[in-house]
């Protein structure tokens, strides 16, 4: 299994506690279907808010197991990505989409199985004239994202780990994951958790 497959099955919260090489997303982007997670390597692009032809490049330059990182300005005054996109990136193999902006056609989104974070959702449509930039740097709710980077995104939030700490953040998480079945085993067996943390002690002045 690949880093971003690992990372996105142990989910952002996990990784968020053990990893503090790892970057949060501090925006309101949510799961269209939030059922879905995705992890994978960021192909980064940048659009004007109201333009989506860089989009529409970045899609046909991705390659498969990738996910498409979208700085839209954060702007929700359009709908630069839906039901054919989705389809053009699930031909592609991309894993899934995180846009700082909206999108449109939510129901078909969901029915299509694509994992697609957004700001919010917005039916006007937009122009295709500005390429911008891709394969760029750039930077989504604060947190900077390079190509490359894994990206992480689920129910609770999205989460960037950077290239050069994914094997770091791989036995952290790891070990995280092996030290909290312990607890949750100990808390079956009648433990309290106020035990298990230490919170118990009496407090001396």
């Amino acid at each position: 299994m690949n880093a971003g497959l690992r990372l996105a099955r142990a989910g952002t919260a996990t990784i968020g506690e053990a990893a503090p090489e790892a970057r949060l997303v501090d925006a309101p982007i949510r799961p269209i279907d939030s059922g879905l997670r995705v992890g994978g390597p960021a192909r980064t692009v940048r659009c004007l808010p109201g333009d989506n032809l860089a989009l529409h490049r970045a899609i046909a330059a991705a390659e498969a197991g990738e996910v498409l990182v979208i700085d839209y300005g954060g702007s929700i005054e359009s709908g630069p990505f839906g039901e054919v996109m989705s389809i053009a990136c699930q031909v592609r193999g991309i894993a899934g989409v995180i846009i700082d902006g909206a999108v449109r056609d939510s129901t078909e989104i969901v029915a299509l199985g694509l994992p697609v974070f957004a700001r919010g959702l917005n039916i006007r449509g937009t122009k295709k004239v500005d390429a911008v930039t891709l394969d760029a740097p750039l930077k989504i709710g604060g947190a900077l994202v390079s190509p490359g980077d894994i990206v992480v995104a689920d129910a609770d939030a999205v989460i960037i780990v950077p290239a050069g700490a994914v094997e770091i953040t791989l036995r952290a998480v790891d070990a995280r994951i092996r030290k909290e079945a312990g607890m949750i085993e100990r808390i079956r067996a009648g433990e309290t958790t106020l035990h298990l943390l230490g919170l118990d002690k009496e407090i001396t002045a």
